[in-house]
């Protein structure tokens, strides 16, 4: 069981991506049921048509990713499927039918990873989430945009999009913010989805761009880690200098407190000196007061100790 985990985890690439290709798989399998649905529409042939061709370049590459990123190639091709996405990828309208087997894949690795993961992944992970989500809006909108354009300008009067052809050309100008200005809807349901054409535009070029410059021009990984294991080697330094400064200041501390002690001691005497100098003789009280000289004088010799000490402290 837990091989069988691990092996559903390796195959599990970006999940933002496993749920775009997905959602394309879905989309794919829709188009195919449309295609013989509406047979006798030729407008709406040529757009599935240009829309099947997009997906068959897109699960191609998927299926060239897959197994070349694969830990062992043969076991994704023959028991994975592999060879139902290669299949699925070629331009024979017969063989659409086999990218169920890539939505079945998709469904059972998101199933292993749990809504949980997944939810925490692509929150985790919001360049790629929003990359993905982006791109399969401009999809959609490549797909039912075209569908839609045509079918509000086709008939109108004065209107230049009257093909899908034209569709095609105009949402792919209008996603890509070029804007020729060739053809262009003339009724107002088609200027609101112009718009929201333009606005899809703006954001999947806008993030595009901004993914493109994050991946080229931010640090790399190797400079990451190498950023990491220099704080890691100047760490044990630091903590050197700490102990140094510590054991500095201790020594210190220490000096002052025989400092103290001995004033305190000088002190003391110089008081019971003074108690009893009533009844004590004169050579008495100039023995006591040349100790307390010799007292003073080891408290400045300690206070030279002290100041050498905080020399030596400062960098």
């Amino acid at each position: 069981m837990a091989r069988t985990k691990r092996s559903r985890h390796s195959e599990l690439k970006n999940t933002a991506y496993e749920i775009f290709i997905g959602i394309l798989s879905v989309l794919s399998i829709a188009n195919l049921v449309l295609v013989y649905a509406f047979a006798g529409d030729g407008a709406l042939q040529l757009v599935l048509s240009v829309m099947n061709g997009l997906f068959s370049f897109i699960f191609l590459i998927d299926f060239v990713y897959r197994i070349t990123t694969s830990d062992t190639p043969w076991k994704y091709f023959f028991r994975g499927f592999g060879w139902a996405d290669l299949l699925a990828s070629l331009p024979f309208p017969q063989l659409k039918i086999l990218r169920v087997f890539r939505l079945l894949r998709v469904f059972r690795l998101l199933q292993a990873l749990g809504f949980r993961t997944i939810v925490r992944t692509l929150v985790h992970d919001r360049a790629n989430s929003t990359l993905m989500t982006l791109l399969l809006l401009g999809i959609l909108v490549l797909q039912f945009g075209s569908i839609s354009i045509l079918a509000v300008e086709e008939h109108a009067k004065g209107a230049n999009i009257t093909s899908a052809s034209d569709a095609l050309w105009y949402t792919v100008v209008t996603i890509s913010t070029v804007g020729y200005g060739d053809q262009y809807p003339v009724t107002n349901a088609g200027r609101v989805l112009g718009v929201l054409i333009i606005i899809v535009g703006v954001g999947i070029f806008g993030t595009f761009t901004g993914y493109l410059a994050n991946l080229f021009l931010g640090p790399s990984k190797d400079d990451e880690d190498g950023s990491a294991d220099a704080a890691a080697q100047a760490q044990p330094d630091e903590d050197a200098a700490d102990d140094a400064d510590r054991s500095r200041a201790a020594s210190a501390g220490v000096a002052a407190g025989a400092a103290s002690g001995a004033v305190a001691v000088g002190m003391s005497q110089a008081d019971s000196a003074g108690a009893a100098g009533s009844t004590s003789s004169p050579g008495s009280v100039d023995a006591k007061a040349d100790r307390l000289a010799e007292l003073l004088a080891q408290s400045e010799v300690l206070s030279a100790e002290i100041r050498q000490l905080l020399d030596e402290r400062r960098p």
